[in-house]
């Protein structure tokens, strides 16, 4: 499956004038062969805590511009939203949505909100995983902050391929998006794509570095500061054969309490 990760810039709090400007890359994304075009977390307004501006109810429009594009290019299409669970909730949760060609539409909420930036207080926290076969690649994803919770991972790896991290990471702590990043390719044998806003937000400096790593933790293809469109073929080969020739993983042992 040949993927399209879009780093770019994100226009604060304004989703129209986000969709606007992502139409063009979605185009050339496509054109490109991609069947999954990964957007980053927040796509349509930044990493903001003024939820009573931004949250949208369910199948608002940033799920709206999710499907649409998707049946409009014939791709599958993932980004994070802050999206009600139902008419009536409190807050939204920071809602990663997959959403493919003929319909499909798969979501995860974020299970680990940052607390350092209060997000905990502004969006409900996430209880499920998500984890689908997209075009015979099984895919799991995560949104920023839960990258750093190794267990997570773990507990997804016999059955994942593919990791999809969606992020609004801070440039400050780059060197932390990097290492962790490849970390989880290495120690779960499987491939990576960590996708990074660039740019200013709410007065944050995001500097990208996203980047798709392989099952042997090499990075494939990777960006830096600047906006860019990162495209890989992930092949489940590679797991495979990562798996088969170091099994690692067979070697797991649950702790004993």
């Amino acid at each position: 499956m040949r993927i399209a990760a879009l780093q770019t810039q994100i226009i604060w709090e304004q989703p129209a004038a986000n969709f606007e400007r992502l139409l063009p890359k979605l185009r050339e994304a496509a054109t490109a062969g991609a069947r999954m075009i990964v957007l980053p977390e927040m796509f349509a307004c930044g990493f903001s805590m003024n939820t009573a501006q931004i949250a949208e109810p369910p199948n608002g429009p940033s799920v709206s511009f999710l499907r649409e594009q998707a049946a409009s290019l014939g791709v599958w299409m993932c980004g994070s939203v802050p999206e009600r669970a139902h008419a009536g909730a409190e807050r939204p949760a920071n809602t990663l949505v997959l959403a493919g060609p003929a319909g499909e539409l798969y979501r995860y909420r974020k299970r680990h909100p940052f607390t350092f930036a209060n997000e905990h207080e502004h969006y409900e926290a996430g209880r499920e995983a998500l984890t689908r076969t997209i075009e015979g690649v099984r895919t799991s994803a995560f949104v920023c902050y839960d990258l750093r919770f190794a267990d997570d991972f773990w507990a997804l790896a016999e059955r994942t391929d593919l990791y999809l991290i969606v992020a609004n990471w801070p440039e400050k702590r780059r060197e932390h998006w990097k290492t962790l990043l490849r970390a989880r390719a290495i120690e779960n044998q499987a491939w990576v794509v960590g996708l990074n806003r660039v740019g200013e937000g709410g007065g944050v400096v995001y500097s990208g570095d996203s980047m798709i790593v392989d099952p042997w933790g090499e990075v494939v293809v990777a960006a830096s500061r600047d906006e860019t469109m990162l495209l890989a073929d992930i092949d489940v080969e590679r797991v495979r054969e990562a798996r088969t020739k170091f099994p690692v993983l067979a070697d797991r042992q649950p702790p004993q309490s």
